[in-house]
């Protein structure tokens, strides 16, 4: 993703250099640098929606965005929808945690629980339980090339 943001702040770079003098340049490069945050957000929001396309033309498997850092990878997991389990003796799902998302990353959770039929907790709950797995225990994933690299 660094690749991509490079690349736009270099293309209007050159746009602002055209119109102005160089301290107009330097107020861009200020100015770039505070929106990057925002940028990167709003291309993580465009990977998840993507995802969610892609995810509607699966017959099995899904496609999640997940992050290496701060780099987003498009993954492809190819498991069937299990039903929602009950909790096994001894969880007794009572610990709780606030979290803060942004509005397009909260409307996609809620959009893969509904297509698994289950609840947006139960479904944080079983993606978060996914990633803290062994690699070694997960199950078979493919790594989408060419769509999220840096």
């Amino acid at each position: 993703m660094e690749l991509h943001i490079d690349a736009i702040k270099r293309d209007l770079a050159g746009v602002v250099a055209a119109l102005g003098d160089e301290d107009v340049v330097e107020q861009w490069r200020r100015l770039a640098d505070a929106v990057e945050p925002s940028l990167r957000l709003r291309l993580i929001d465009l990977l998840s929606e993507a995802a969610l396309s892609l995810n509607s033309q699966l017959d099995v498997g899904h496609v999640e965005v997940r992050l290496a850092g701060r780099d987003p990878e498009l993954v492809f997991v190819d498991e069937p929808a299990t039903p929602e389990q009950p909790p096994a003796p001894g969880d007794d799902l009572s610990a709780r945690i606030t979290l803060r998302l942004p509005e397009g990353l909260k409307a996609s959770l809620e959009v893969a629980a509904a297509r698994e039929a289950v609840s947006t907790n139960a479904w944080i709950v079983r993606a978060l339980a996914r990633a803290l797995e062994p690699r070694a225990a997960r199950r078979s994933t493919n790594r989408l090339q060419g769509f999220a690299r840096s």
